[in-house]
């Protein structure tokens, strides 16, 4: 096993331990609101603030430190994504909590950029897909592993004892990476200001609109989808159980294959596909509610879609502004962030409207339509450019 493949394997188990800190407490709101004895409603301005710390911070840290080496940012990264669960461990009161949580989501901001960065310049540009869809099985994983320990962890001891366990994994993987990452340079110094300027560029903007109404869609779907299993499928909490796993599964499996998808289709085809993938499925899903093998097959196509799609959105990124590459996928993660906080609220004001999760699926489809409709434009654009170049 070559040294830069280990490196990209030590950068997904970090992506691991960033994406559990982030999902993890989703699953244990109700135990986090009644310890520290506020609403459910506040509690849930963890996740809130947590996103919002990733979607702002993000951007404006991988700017400023676009010149350093790689290599120091992931460590860097890591040191304060330690700091951050330590201080959660310690918190006996909301506050130092919500603070713990905004120095989460930066430091897991910019250690999921880096991570990208450093991935795209340990291969060479025919298995930049396939490094990619590695790193996002970081975040995969921590759907079928970190999320189910992290609630066990709670259920046996406290919900402490998940951040504890985060920080002392991840200084086991702060000092392999200080040992075994190889010096990885930082990009050519480029203005701030001029940095932001590759937002002009509609094949950018248009892929960033794609990425915004997908996570809108995504999120208005998988926020609610315990409670369509539960009410619509009728399942009950063991299956739900059981459902979540396999399709923790099916979106580990489909980022290995959309990485290799990429390597060997490209990125425009992978996209088209995943998208069509994505709509027609939610728009099928609320027709098959009485046979439950067709439900479920539906749901583990669009689960599996939404991670084969991972890599390609990286990769495409890459590929249309090689020159603000970090930058770029900084925006991207902080636009699927800033999705996911609007998908949740959406889909909350539907199930609010409807009293049923029943539409969800419908309303789900129609952003990712608008999400397919913004990759055709960003196409155009980018085969207009590349003709106007030639």
């Amino acid at each position: 096993m070559t040294v830069n493949r280990i490196s990209i394997y030590i950068l997904t188990i970090a992506v691991f331990f960033t994406a559990t800190s982030e999902l993890v407490v989703a699953g244990i709101l109700n135990v986090l609101a009644e310890q520290l004895q506020v609403s459910i409603a506040l509690a849930g301005q963890l996740i809130t603030v947590y996103s919002l710390a990733f979607a702002i911070g993000t951007p404006i840290i991988v700017s400023l430190t676009a010149r350093m080496e790689r290599k120091k940012l992931l460590l860097l990264a890591m040191l304060v994504f330690i700091i951050g669960n330590v201080i959660a461990f310690i918190s006996t009161s909301f506050t130092p909590l919500i603070a713990s949580r905004i120095l989460l989501g930066a430091s897991s901001g910019v250690l999921l950029v880096a991570a990208f960065s450093a991935a795209v310049k340990l291969v060479p540009p025919e298995k930049i897909g396939s490094a990619l869809g590695t790193i996002v099985l970081g975040f995969s994983s921590a759907m079928i592993l970190g999320v189910p320990v992290g609630i066990a962890l709670t259920n046996m001891f406290s919900w402490r004892v998940i951040f504890i366990f985060l920080a002392a994994g991840s200084l086991i993987i702060l000092i392999a990476m200080a040992l075994m990452l190889p010096e990885i340079q930082g990009d050519a110094p480029v203005p701030f200001g001029r940095q932001f300027t590759v937002l002009a560029n509609p094949v950018i903007l248009f892929a960033l609109v794609l990425v915004l109404f997908r996570e809108v869609g995504n999120s208005v779907m998988f926020t609610y989808l315990t409670s369509f299993l539960g009410t619509i499928l009728h399942r009950s909490l063991s299956d739900i159980g059981f459902i979540m796993l396999a399709f923790g599964i099916a979106g580990a499996l489909g980022s290995r294959v959309g990485g290799s998808a990429v390597d060997k289709w490209g990125t425009l085809r992978v996209i088209v596909i995943s998208m069509t993938i994505h709509v027609v499925t939610l728009v099928m899903l609320p027709l098959t509610i009485h046979s439950f093998p067709l439900a479920i097959a539906l749901l583990s196509l669009w689960v599996m879609s939404m991670f084969v799609m991972g890599p390609a959105t990286q990769t495409y990124f890459i590929e249309k502004a090689p020159q603000s590459a970090n930058l770029v996928i900084s925006l991207n993660t902080s636009v699927t962030q800033i999705g996911l906080a609007a998908g949740a609220g959406l889909g909350g004001m539907a199930v609010t409207w409807n009293a049923t999760v029943f539409y969800n699926p419908w309303i789900a489809s129609a952003a990712l339509f608008l999400a397919f409709m913004a990759a055709v434009v960003s196409f155009r654009y980018g085969t207009r450019m590349k003709a106007g170049t030639a």
